[in-house]
């Protein structure tokens, strides 16, 4: 499963550019960071932004579908339906944005702006 997220530097950013440049069109613009992180990159980022290691519970994932199989027919929880729920990606493109504003890149990567946000969590 990947995911998407945005910073808030380069939420910030992004702002930023789009009201100095007068001349950008009028329309829907996703915001999000350049790169989609995996479930496992976000807890090894969590781990390295803690200082601590987690240990990964690896399960094939056909033991998976086997029980949401289960789960469908004696109506538990995990079944099919939230499996796939659990299991997709969730994907969008700031390409256009980024080509409205005549940008490559965003200041801060995904990884960069995760371990910035949880460290901001930690108590001082």
């Amino acid at each position: 499963m990947k995911g998407l997220f945005l910073s808030i530097d380069n939420l910030n950013f992004l702002i930023l550019q789009i009201l100095k440049n007068k001349e950008i069109k009028s329309g829907i613009y996703n915001f999000a960071d350049d790169d989609f992180v995996s479930t496992n990159e976000l807890i090894e980022i969590i781990d390295e932004a803690l200082g601590k290691k987690t240990k990964q519970l690896k399960i094939y994932p056909f033991i998976i579908k086997y029980f949401s199989k289960i789960g469908d027919k004696l109506k538990f929880s995990l079944n099919s339906e939230r499996l796939k729920k659990l299991t997709e990606n969730y994907k969008v493109s700031n390409q256009k944005i980024k080509e409205h504003l005549n940008i490559r890149h965003l200041p801060m990567s995904t990884k960069e702006g995760l371990i910035k946000t949880i460290k901001s969590f930690e108590h001082k």
